[in-house]
C-alpha cells in the first residue's frame, strides 16, 4: 500500500503547519518540512516543539532563505526530500504541498489512487514549444545568468541581463537535456526521487546551469523526470487542484467551496484561504474518514471562468475587443438573429430560407463547427473569425453574390453586435427571447461544461439562478445599448404579435412573416 512522505514548503502560520502534519500523518503518512529562514525562529521553535513526540515529522538538516523565483526554492525543496529519503525507508511517495494546500479526498482514496497509477505526477512541458509561459520573460530564463532577484531588485535584474546581451554571453544548455516546464506541486515514485538525487551528485554542471537560472521550481524537477524516467511512465499533470485567475494571480478557496474541490479530480488543493476555517475543518474530516465515495465532475475550471469572466457591472473580463477592418460596403444589409437557445434561431432561420431569398450563416462566430464556404483559410478558425469579422462578413456576401444576409450571433457577443452597427452598411437586428425552465438551464450548464454528468443537484440548483441572471443580464446589456432597426419577437406572444417584428426586420410582406411567425414547434426544445 502507498505510503506518503509530504514534503513541505512554508514559511508563516506555525499553528496551520502544526494541525497540517498532524492530520496528514494521522493515517499513517509521513511528512519532511522546511521553514523558510527568513520567518521568526521563535515560529520555527514553535513548530519543532509541538511536532516532537511525533516520528512521522522529520525537518530539512538546513534551512534557508527562500526568494520566489530563486534557486533557494529547489534547494530548500532537496533538503526537505534528502531528509525525508533518510528518515522513512518505508515511503513509496514523495509529494510536494504548501502550507496553503489541502486534502479534498480522503487519505484511503488517495492511496488506493497511487496504488492503482504506478507512475510520476509532475507537468512536464516542453520549454520552447508549449506556451506555459504566458507572460514576461521565456529563453532568457535559461541563457543568462540571474544572480539578482527580479521582485526584489528588479533594476539590477533587467541591467544584468542588457549587459550579458550585449556582450554575448549566452550560454548553452546543457547538451542532454530537453528543459521542461510545469508547476512545482508534483508527486514522485521513491525510485524517481532516488535517481533524482543521484543525478544531483554526479551532474555538477546541471545543478550549476539550474542555480543561476530564473524561476527554476518550475523546470528543475519537471526536466529531470523527463530525463530519467521512461515516458510511458509518466502523467503529465498535477495531482493539486489550483487556478489563477486573470491577473495570474491564484485563486483563493473559501468555505462556499466545499462541494466543488470533492468534485475534481485531485487529492489536494491550493489555496485554501487563512480565513475558510469551516472549510479546513470539513475537510480535516474528510481526510480522516473511511468509505468516502466521490463523483468527480471535474468542472471547476470552466466554472470559475463563467463566474470570474461576468465581473461586476461593466463585465470587466469580456473578450478583447478585436480591430475593425474596413466596411462590409455601404449598399448592404446585415440581418442578425440574437437568440441564446442556438435551435430556436436556426429553425427560425431555416424558415426565411424557405420563405424568401435571402441566404443565411447561423452562429459563425459561436461554433467551430458552423458551415462556412472555403474563403482561402479566414474561417477556418474562431480566432480567425472574430480577428478579421468584418473582412470575413465582406467575403460572404460576395460568395453568395447577395446584397442581404442572415447571421446568428449569440446574446453574450454585444462586442460584436457593436462592431457591425458601427459599419456604414445597415444593420437590422431580431432577439428572439425565450421561456428557460430550470431543466433546460441545468442542460446548457452540462453543455458548456460548467456542470458535469456528476455533479450534485444541490449544487447544480446553487448554479441555475446565476446562469439564469446571466442570460438575462445579457439581454439586458443588448436593449440598454439601444441599437437602431431593433425588434423582438417572445415565445409568449401569438403569432400574430411577432409577425410585425418579423416584417420590419426582413422587409417583406405581412403575410409572409406571418407565416414564418408560424413556424411549426418553433420555440420546442
Amino acid at each position: 500500500m502507498a505510503k506518503i512522505a509530504f514534503i513541505l514548503l512554508c514559511h508563516k502560520d506555525p499553528e496551520a503547519i502544526i494541525k497540517q502534519a498532524q492530520r496528514l500523518t494521522a493515517k499513517d503518512d509521513y511528512m519532511s518540512i522546511h521553514f523558510d529562514a527568513r520567518a521568526p525562529k521563535a515560529a520555527y521553535d514553535r513548530i519543532r516543539a509541538a511536532l516532537a513526540g511525533n516520528d512521522r515529522v522529520t525537518f530539512a538538516k538546513r534551512r534557508i532563505k527562500c526568494g520566489w523565483g530563486e534557486w533557494s526554492l529547489v534547494q530548500a525543496t532537496l533538503n526537505a526530500v534528502e531528509a525525508a529519503v533518510e528518515a522513512f525507508p518505508k515511503a513509496t511517495h514523495f509529494y510536494m504541498l504548501s502550507g496553503d494546500c489541502m486534502a479534498i479526498k480522503s487519505a484511503e482514496y488517495a492511496h488506493e489512487f497511487l496504488d492503482e497509477n504506478e507512475a510520476d505526477f509532475i507537468e512536464s512541458f516542453d520549454f520552447f514549444e508549449s506556451d506555459w509561459i504566458k507572460t514576461g520573460i521565456q529563453a532568457e530564463r535559461l541563457i543568462y545568468r540571474h544572480y539578482f532577484n527580479e521582485r526584489e531588485n528588479k533594476t539590477l535584474f533587467y541591467a544584468a541581463m542588457t549587459l550579458q546581451k550585449k556582450l554575448g554571453l549566452e550560454r548553452e544548455i546543457p547538451h542532454d537535456l530537453q528543459i521542461m516546464i510545469g508547476s512545482q506541486w508534483w508527486c514522485l515514485r521513491r525510485r524517481t526521487i532516488e535517481w533524482i538525487l543521484d543525478f544531483t551528485r554526479a551532474r555538477k554542471d546541471v545543478m550549476r546551469f539550474f542555480r543561476t537560472t530564473w524561476i527554476p521550481d518550475e523546470t528543475f524537477f519537471q526536466t529531470l523526470v523527463r530525463h530519467l524516467v521512461p515516458e510511458e511512465e509518466i502523467r503529465c499533470r498535477t495531482l493539486t487542484f489550483l487556478m489563477f485567475s486573470d491577473y495570474g494571480m491564484p485563486v483563493n478557496f473559501y468555505n462556499d467551496h466545499y462541494d466543488l474541490l470533492l468534485s475534481q479530480d485531485y487529492l489536494f488543493a491550493r489555496k485554501i484561504s487563512a480565513e475558510a476555517q469551516e472549510l479546513k475543518r470539513r475537510l480535516g474530516v474528510l481526510y480522516s474518514s473511511d468509505g468516502a465515495e466521490f463523483q468527480i465532475s471535474n468542472e471547476g475550471r470552466s466554472l470559475y471562468h463563467f463566474l470570474s469572466n461576468r465581473g461586476r457591472e461593466g463585465r470587466r473580463f469580456a473578450p478583447r475587443f478585436w480591430e475593425s477592418e474596413g466596411s462590409l460596403g455601404r449598399d448592404r444589409e446585415m440581418l442578425i438573429v440574437v437568440c441564446k437557445k442556438w435551435h430556436v434561431a436556426k429553425r427560425l432561420v431555416w424558415r426565411v430560407q424557405q420563405l424568401t431569398n435571402i441566404p443565411a450563416v447561423e452562429y459563425l462566430f459561436n461554433e467551430e463547427v458552423c458551415a462556412l464556404p472555403d474563403l482561402g483559410g479566414i474561417q477556418s478558425t474562431m480566432g480567425k473569425r472574430h480577428r478579421h469579422r468584418r473582412a470575413l462578413m465582406r467575403m460572404l456576401f460576395d460568395y453568395y453574390d447577395t446584397d442581404r444576409l442572415v447571421v446568428c450571433i449569440d446574446p453574450a457577443n454585444v462586442d460584436l453586435l457593436q462592431d457591425f452597427y458601427g459599419d456604414r452598411s445597415l444593420t437590422r437586428l431580431l432577439e428572439v427571447q425565450c421561456n428557460f425552465t430550470d431543466e433546460y438551464l441545468a442542460g446548457h450548464a452540462m453543455r458548456v461544461g460548467l456542470a458535469g454528468r456528476h455533479t450534485k443537484p444541490d449544487a447544480l440548483r446553487r448554479l441555475l439562478p446565476t446562469i439564469r441572471n446571466d442570460v438575462l443580464f445579457e439581454s439586458e446589456a443588448i436593449r440598454d445599448a439601444q441599437f437602431a432597426n431593433y425588434g423582438q419577437i417572445r415565445e409568449w406572444e401569438s403569432p400574430e404579435q411577432n409577425a410585425k417584428p418579423i416584417e420590419e426586420f426582413l422587409q417583406v410582406p405581412p403575410e409572409t412573416a406571418l407565416e414564418i411567425a408560424r413556424t411549426d414547434h418553433l420555440f420546442a426544445d
